[in-house]
């Protein structure tokens, strides 16, 4: 008999997110004798916990297949809500819901704490004699999902899209910084990505000859203010301008001290009073240039994880296919698992989807490798280069536009009927 589905989706978006939705919603819904009724978790694990269920069943195919091109979360929602040992009541709350609703099999898009989740969730399953089959999908702009050696995923969907965009963006602004560069002659841009150097390292692949002024500020790097600010005043000697990108993430104490926090305790830099790049332009600026002018500032938001124009189109198909597989694995029988991407050797692109076990990954982090730190410590290697350049893609994505407005996904607010008590998440409850 068929058992019915939750999917849904936790942390930061990404612009292909909704393809691995798609993917879960494409297989299940053609696998109807295994697969009955798909819900999705309105915002997340949220969702789950209010019993907010919309059925992904009673929407149309035009709206299904919209997800391609539909960036970020705004399709189903997402959270940033962490189920914690402590708070037992949650756990009992997702089972409660699970078993009144029929529900089979667990679907969780997201990075490393949502695998921990999704692996907490299976296990629980398993004591409480519920069968479910818990399975995970990995998604992070970061790519810090998984292990350094690249054993366990190559990639996780939505890098490739956020390479491609700093590739565009650095390309922009190595023409404004020319162009300025007697009165503004150093651009200081910030990335998003936490400690995590994959991000600021893909503004490399819009300059792989090294021909700008181009200064890459990786947190693994361990540079100080002071290193950065002789390497600018080095730079400026020899070109005149200089271009430096620092990931969010980079460590000032003053910086981590302001910080807001999301409840997996993680630093919200966009929602903080101090940034990394405004420290810095300080401080050039405070310390002198040697040349005349100023350092300027230049901070992309969260248009960098939710812009599907410039997204990738090898991400958004990979993103699909991991959805696709997830579902796969839960056709097999599988359970406890993370659909993966792994890269194939050889000096052509390729990939293999597979499987890997929950408990590898949940809470895992995978760091940027030494080895593409270059020796000057201010770029990366050409070795990171291959790895990177062909997960950007080549093609632009086709967005259908109406009246000049693009179309994205817009569900219809179809909810399952609730059977449940009325329920407030714990972490969500007033302090006492």
């Amino acid at each position: 008999m068929p058992r019915n589905v939750v999917v849904a989706q936790s942390g930061g978006p990404s612009p292909v997110i909704n393809n691995s939705l798609r993917g879960v919603l494409d297989t299940c819904l053609r696998n109807r004798e295994r697969f009955g009724r798909v819900y999705g978790g309105w915002h997340g694990i949220e969702g789950v916990l209010k019993e907010e269920l919309l059925d992904l069943s009673a929407q149309s195919a035009e709206e299904i297949a919209l997800l391609r091109v539909t960036p970020a979360a705004g399709a189903i929602g997402t959270c940033r809500y962490k189920l914690k040992h402590s708070q037992q009541e949650d756990f009992e709350r997702v089972i409660e819901v699970f078993r009144r609703h029929e529900v089979g099999y667990f679907f969780y898009i997201g990075g490393n704490d949502s695998m921990d989740t999704a692996n907490k969730i299976s296990n629980l399953a398993r004591e409480k004699g519920l069968e479910l089959a818990a399975l995970g999908i990995p998604k992070t702009i970061d790519n810090d999902v998984g292990d350094s050696e690249f054993k366990l995923i190559d990639h996780t969907p939505g890098y490739g899209s956020v390479a491609r965009y700093w590739l565009n963006a650095i390309a922009v602004a190595n023409e404004e910084n020319a162009g300025s560069c007697t009165s503004d002659p150093v651009l200081v841009v910030q990335t998003m990505g936490r400690k995590i150097g994959f991000i600021p390292a893909a503004a490399r692949l819009a300059d792989p000859q090294r021909e700008w002024p181009l200064l890459l500020v990786l947190a693994e790097a361990g540079l100080s203010l002071e290193a950065i600010h002789a390497q600018v005043n080095e730079t400026l000697a020899q070109r005149g301008r200089a271009i430096v990108v620092i990931g969010e993430g980079f460590h000032l104490p003053e910086v981590q001290m302001g910080a807001k926090r999301d409840a997996f305790g993680h630093v919200e830099f966009s929602a903080s009073p101090i940034t990394v790049a405004q420290v810095l332009v300080n401080y050039l600026n405070d310390h002198g240039l040697c040349v005349p002018g100023h350092a300027r500032g230049q901070i992309p938001g969260t248009d960098q994880r939710g812009g599907i124009f410039l997204a990738s189109q090898v991400d958004l198909e990979e993103a699909h296919h991991v959805g696709v597989k997830a579902a796969e694995l839960a056709l097999e029988g599988q359970h406890s698992q993370m659909a993966t991407i792994l890269r194939r050797r050889g000096s052509i692109y390729g990939v293999h989807y597979a499987g890997v076990p929950l408990h590898e990954v949940a809470n895992s982090e995978r760091t940027f490798p030494k080895a593409w730190l270059a020796k000057s410590k201010f770029d990366v290697t050409d070795d990171f280069l291959a790895y990177a350049r062909p997960l950007v893609g080549q093609d632009w994505v086709s967005v259908p536009l109406v009246d000049g407005r693009p179309r994205f996904t817009r569900f219809k607010p179809i909810f399952a009927e609730k059977k449940c008590p009325p329920y407030v998440p714990v972490g969500l409850r007033p302090a006492p």
